[in-house]
């Protein structure tokens, strides 16, 4: 498999296994995955950039190409309105080198979708922003700590060494063909792979232009959410819910009538209204009619217990 992009670095997959909550899919075929996964649609967002990226350039070629405000710069740790920079660079890459973001993507659709089937699509997408944010940031601040440069990054090779990571982790043994042509187990890769990003951020190995501290700050947060068991979709549900304050309610005010004075001659309003009951339903007495029954009924209650206990005492 391809690992590293020649254009701003880039990596291609790895592998995943042991969690507990992780069961394997079932696998179906090359095509078993659906066209709306999040791998898919984080492809498309790339491609979409990289085509408005080169053609803004060949219809504008005197502006500033689209990738260059879509980058980190140096100067972007300085400036907090700048720091969505950090997002966008991991959906950007070369305009001139179409290699640049071929070996991206295709090292993300080949690792990212297992990956994805792990984790779920929300669980994952959370992943790979949080990798594509953290390795911007390293890169600008080991950048900015090297001394003043007049230099820029861009690419998803730091979020796809993160999922390399993740994919080496779940399928440790599951063999890849590197370069497309050497098998080899996910685990060896992924060590290979991590232990020439080591030998090129110290100058030792690989091309100048490639962001070594990207895919290190990509893999370094994909270990350290695999071995800490990390769940951003659980964090993030915590941290951003919204509860809107909440006010003792006020107890229901109760209005107090004084009894209205019964009908004298009660038996009679009684019937009377039993009788409009009875054409025309409940639903058309009064509020007074239906006291004048409340209060007929309560009467009957009080006289069946009196006469009750007269007729108790009488025995």
């Amino acid at each position: 498999m391809p690992w590293r992009s020649p254009a701003r670095g880039g990596y291609s997959g790895v592998g995943i296994y042991d969690r507990d909550y992780y069961r394997e899919p079932e696998r179906r075929g090359a095509f078993s995955y659906t066209s709306a996964s999040v791998v898919t649609k984080i492809i498309i967002v790339n491609v979409a950039v990289w085509v408005a990226d080169g053609l803004l350039s060949w219809l504008m070629p005197e502006q500033e190409p689209l990738s260059s405000h879509l980058a980190v710069h140096v100067y972007t740790f300085l400036r907090p309105w700048l720091w969505w920079q950090y997002l966008t660079a991991g959906f950007t890459h070369s305009p001139e080198q179409f290699q640049h973001i071929l070996w991206n993507m295709v090292g993300l659709y080949f690792f990212g979708r297992d990956v994805e089937e792990a984790y779920g699509g929300k669980e994952f997408l959370r992943v790979y922003l949080a990798m594509v944010v953290f390795a911007s940031v390293v890169w600008n601040a080991v950048t900015r700590l090297a001394g003043p440069q007049d230099v820029i990054a861009y690419g998803a090779s730091g979020a796809i060494a993160g999922v390399v990571v993740l994919y080496a982790f779940h399928f440790p043994r599951r063999t890849i063909l590197f370069l497309f042509i050497i098998p080899m187990p996910a685990w060896l890769l992924g060590v290979i792979l991590v232990g020439w990003d080591m030998l090129g951020a110290m100058g030792h190995a690989g091309a100048s232009n490639v962001a070594y501290s990207m895919h290190l700050a990509g893999a370094a947060f994909a270990f350290v959410y695999y071995q800490r068991r990390w769940n951003l979709t659980g964090l993030s549900a915590r941290l951003f819910r919204f509860r809107w304050p909440s006010f003792p309610r006020r107890p229901r005010l109760r209005i107090h009538r004084p009894e209205e004075p019964l009908p004298s001659d009660l038996n009679a309003e009684v019937d009377r209204i039993l009788e409009k009951i009875y054409r025309e339903g409940e639903t058309s007495l009064t509020a007074k009619e239906r006291r004048t029954l409340e209060a007929a009924s309560r009467q009957y209650q009080q006289r069946v217990k009196t006469e009750g206990g007269s007729s108790r005492g009488r025995r």
